[in-house]
C-alpha cells in the first residue's frame, strides 16, 4: 500500500527517497572527484583517515549510508501505512548526515571522540528513526530490516577506533560495512527484483514467470550471508573461500529462477537483474582470490562495489524516484546512459588490478564514468526530486 504524499509547502523534504538520493549521488560525484584528485597527487584532505580508508569510508558510510536510508523511509511508509517521515525531522537527518561527512573531512582539526561521534549520530537516529516506525506500524515481518543498519553502525564505529589505534584486525570495520551493503541487495533484491519482473511480464501476457520465493532463495541468502560474514572476520581463510564460490554458485541459480533475459527491452528493470549479477560475480571473484587463485582481490572488491553497488543505487534510485513522482516506470535515454556508464565503470576499474602498466589510467577512466553516471541522475533527477508529485491526467 503507497501512503499517498500530503501536500507539502517543500517537497523535497515530503518523502525520504527525495533528499536522500539527491544526497547519495552528489556526494558520489564529489568525494570520487577527490579521491581522483588524491591518486594524481593534486590534494591532500585533512582527515585522520589514510586516503584509501577515507575513499572506502565514504562510499559505505556516506552514499551507501544515504541511498539506504533514503530507500527505507519510503519503503517502511508503504509497509506500515504511516505518514512518512518528512518535514522537519527529515531535514534533522539529512543535516546530521552532512555534518558526519564534514567531520570526517577534517577530522584531522577534530578530537577523534567529536569525529566519531558527528559521524555515528545520522545512523544511530536512522536505526531510531526506523524502529519507530516499524514498531508504531506493527510491521513486525520487516523488523529484520534493522540489522543490517546495525550492523553498518558496528562497521563505522570500527573504522574510527582503528584510526584511533585501538587494538583490531586490520580492515574488520569496512569489511563488515560491504557486507551489510550486499546483505541489504541479496534481502531487498530478492523481494523487489523478481516482483516487479513477474508484474512487468504478466502486463505483457507472459507465461514464463519468475520462481516464487521457496528454499533456493532461503538458502542463497543464508549461503551468502555466512560466507561474506566469514571473510569480514577471518579474510584469509583458504575455506573461506571455497564457502564464497558456493555462495556465488547458488545466487546465480537463484538469479536465472528471475527469467531476467525477458526483460531486455525493458532497460529499468533489467538493470536490477544485471546489479545482482554484479554480486554473484563479485562474490565469485572474491572467493577465487580468498582460496589462492591467481585473481586479484582489488578486482573482486570493485566488482562488488562499483558493480553491484553502484548499479543497484542508480538502478534503484531512478525507479523509486520515477516511481513516486506519479512518472511512468521506463526509463530514458538517459537513465540508460547513466546505466551504461555505471557498468563501464565497474568493467574498467576491475581491469585495472590484472593491467601491470597503466592502472592509474584505468582508474582514471573508471572513476570519471562513475562521476559522469552519478552527476547525470543529479542533473535528470534533480528536477524531478525537488518537484511535488505529478497526478497523471
Amino acid at each position: 500500500m503507497r501512503v499517498p504524499e500530503r501536500p507539502p509547502t517543500n517537497a523535497l523534504f515530503s518523502y525520504g527517497f527525495r533528499p536522500f538520493f539527491l544526497a547519495a549521488a552528489g556526494w558520489a560525484s564529489i568525494a570520487i572527484g577527490l579521491w581522483l584528485a588524491m591518486v594524481l597527487g593534486f590534494l591532500r584532505l585533512p582527515t585522520r583517515f589514510d586516503p584509501v580508508d577515507w575513499h572506502i569510508h565514504e562510499m559505505l558510510f556516506g552514499v551507501v549510508l544515504a541511498a539506504v536510508a533514503g530507500f527505507l523511509l519510503t519503503a517502511i511508509a508503504s509497509w506500515t501505512g504511516r505518514r512518512p517521515v518528512s518535514g522537519r525531522p527529515l531535514a534533522l537527518l539529512l543535516m546530521l548526515w552532512a555534518l558526519g561527512r564534514l567531520a570526517c573531512l577534517v577530522s584531522a582539526q577534530l578530537p577523534l571522540w567529536f569525529t566519531a561521534v558527528a559521524d555515528l549520530s545520522f545512523p544511530v537516529a536512522l536505526l531510531a528513526v526506523v524502529a519507530r516506525e516499524i514498531v508504531g506500524g506493527r510491521n513486525w515481518r520487516n523488523l529484520p530490516i534493522m540489522a543490517p543498519i546495525a550492523v553498518f553502525i558496528t562497521a563505522d564505529l570500527l573504522m574510527h577506533l582503528e584510526v584511533a589505534d585501538v587494538a583490531l584486525p586490520g580492515g574488520l570495520g569496512w569489511r563488515l560495512g560491504l557486507v551489510a551493503a550486499l546483505q541489504l541487495i541479496s534481502v531487498v533484491g530478492g523481494r523487489i527484483i523478481p516482483s516487479f519482473t513477474r508484474n512487468w511480464l504478466v502486463e505483457r501476457g507472459h507465461t514464463r514467470l519468475p520462481a516464487p520465493h521457496g528454499p533456493v532463495d532461503a538458502m542463497a541468502i543464508g549461503a551468502l550471508h555466512a560466507a561474506l560474514l566469514l571473510w569480514a572476520i577471518v579474510p584469509g581463510l583458504r575455506a573461506g573461500g571455497l564457502i564464497l564460490i558456493l555462495a556465488a554458485a547458488i545466487n546465480v541459480w537463484r538469479l536465472s529462477r528471475w527469467v531476467g533475459r525477458a526483460t531486455v527491452n525493458e532497460p529499468l528493470l533489467f538493470i536490477l537483474h544485471v546489479g545482482y549479477a554484479w554480486m554473484a560475480i563479485g562474490v565469485a571473484l572474491l572467493g577465487f582470490s580468498v582460496a589462492g587463485v591467481s585473481i586479484p582481490i582489488a578486482s573482486a572488491l570493485h566488482a562488488l562495489t562499483v558493480g553491484a553497488i553502484g548499479t543497484m543505487l542508480l538502478a534503484v534510485m531512478i525507479r523509486v524516484s520515477l516511481g513516486h513522482t506519479g512518472r511512468t516506470l521506463s526509463a530514458n535515454r538517459p537513465s540508460i546512459v547513466i546505466f551504461l556508464l555505471i557498468n563501464a565503470a565497474a568493467l574498467v576499474r576491475v581491469a585495472a588490478s590484472w593491467s601491470a602498466t597503466g592502472t592509474t589510467t584505468f582508474i582514471l577512466v573508471s572513476g570519471l564514468c562513475w562521476i559522469a553516471a552519478f552527476g547525470l541522475f543529479e542533473v535528470q533527477y534533480g528536477p524531478v526530486l525537488m518537484a511535488p508529485r505529478i497526478t497523471p491526467k
